[in-house]
């Protein structure tokens, strides 16, 4: 495997972790950014665009301007929307929902906070009917849906992954608070002015760089040190049983949407579908500890502290294991595990990684195009976590 890119003096081993992932564990196309301290340190990529057998996918190269779907890690550039928002006084963490967005007061949620509803505690994780891709992608009809929604558990007395129901949360949200659409407000405010490949609702013009997502083998070799998570029973029996929270919160969109689809790519889902390439995630990171060549740092100190905060943990109603969230940031921990424990970012099902280290100085951003069965920590990225924390803990 021909790996292109560059790394610092004494980066070498990520860019060595990075090949074995291709040698020993199944990669098929990947890249991976680390800041440090606003510096580029790993800059790598290699592989195939396009990891499917589609009658579109061909053998074109990875390149430096490669993106993709990066399903949940989206979840991390998004949570920054709200944050700046408060930042910026426009958004109060713990008003009630509905003093935005009235209509999301019905069936029980009127005193759901906009904390809660960002640290998946608003009880709200899936949709008693699910929507049709074009139903889920036209935001009227989407956060109608969600406003309606009863919740399956009283609001802020637990915590549950809302997997794709963040989507329409957040974007009913700052769409009340701002007059604008989450990507068009992201695009405007975040992405363009740090000169961002990065996009929730992809451009028909951008469509071009972005390959296609596919399984891949799951391999993981003997003495690797790949983190073992096996589900338990009891997890493998809800992703199983289409009554389950679990099965339900990965279903309210039927049927499950095709993302190579450009319907999807072009979607403004902000819990799912953004798209970005490895450097654009860690650039974005990096500018939330603070500037980055020139650009201004995004958050403020009291916001990077918001950031880190940890708001929801212990069991998952959805995840069914411990998880630990801040105001829509995954914070490290056993089932997500980061570089330490100052770290925020999210993962994306299936293997695509972000996430800040305020205490390293560290932002990392890791993109693949094969897809694992991994939920929130995929060997790949784990592996490359493990080489940059070797690094920077190294005399």
């Amino acid at each position: 495997m021909d790996v292109q890119g560059t790394v610092a003096a004494g980066w070498e081993p990520v860019r060595d972790a990075f090949l074995r992932n291709f040698e020993q564990r199944g990669e098929r196309g990947a890249a991976l950014a680390v800041h440090r301290d606003g510096e580029k340190v790993v800059d790598l990529w290699a592989g195939r665009r396009d990891a499917d057998g589609g009658a579109e996918a061909g053998t074109d190269p990875w390149t430096a301007d490669t993106a993709q779907v990066v399903r949940s890690a989206t979840k991390g550039v998004a949570a920054a929307v709200p944050l700046l928002l408060h930042q910026r006084g426009l958004l109060d963490l713990d008003a009630p929902v509905a003093t935005y967005w009235p209509e999301f007061k019905a069936a029980g949620k009127d005193r759901v906070t906009v904390r809660q509803l960002l640290a998946h505690r608003a009880g709200v994780p899936v949709l008693d009917h699910p929507l049709t891709l074009a139903e889920a992608v036209d935001l009227p009809t989407a956060t109608r849906a969600i406003a309606a929604q009863a919740p399956v558990w009283e609001p802020g007395t637990a915590h549950g992954y809302h997997a794709h129901t963040f989507s329409w949360l957040l974007s009913g949200l700052v769409h009340h608070v701002t007059g604008r659409t989450i990507g068009r407000w992201a695009a405007e405010e975040i992405t363009g002015p740090l000169g961002l490949d990065l996009w929730i609702g992809l451009p028909e013009a951008e469509a071009h760089r972005v390959g296609r997502l596919g399984p891949v083998e799951e391999i993981d070799p003997p003495g690797s040190g790949a983190l073992k998570l096996r589900p338990k029973r009891s997890v493998s029996e809800a992703y199983r049983d289409p009554g389950s929270l679990t099965r339900r919160a990965f279903g309210v969109i039927e049927p499950q949407p095709d993302e190579n689809d450009p319907v999807y790519r072009a979607a403004e889902l902000p819990g799912s579908a953004g798209v970005a390439t490895a450097r654009a995630l860690a650039r974005f990171y990096a500018a939330t500890l603070g500037p980055v060549d020139g650009a201004e740092r995004l958050f403020a100190p009291a916001t990077l502290t918001l950031a880190r905060t940890e708001e929801s943990a212990g069991p998952d109603k959805v995840l069914l294991v411990g998880t630990r969230f801040g105001l829509g940031h995954m914070l490290h921990g056993p089932a997500s595990p980061l570089l330490g424990p100052s770290s925020f970012g999210h993962p994306g099902r299936g293997g695509s990684l972000g996430f800040a280290d305020p205490e390293s100085g560290i932002a990392f951003g890791y993109v693949t195009n094969g897809m694992r069965k991994t939920v929130t920590a995929d060997p790949r990225a784990q592996a490359l976590v493990r080489a940059v924390r070797a690094v920077v803990d190294r005399p």
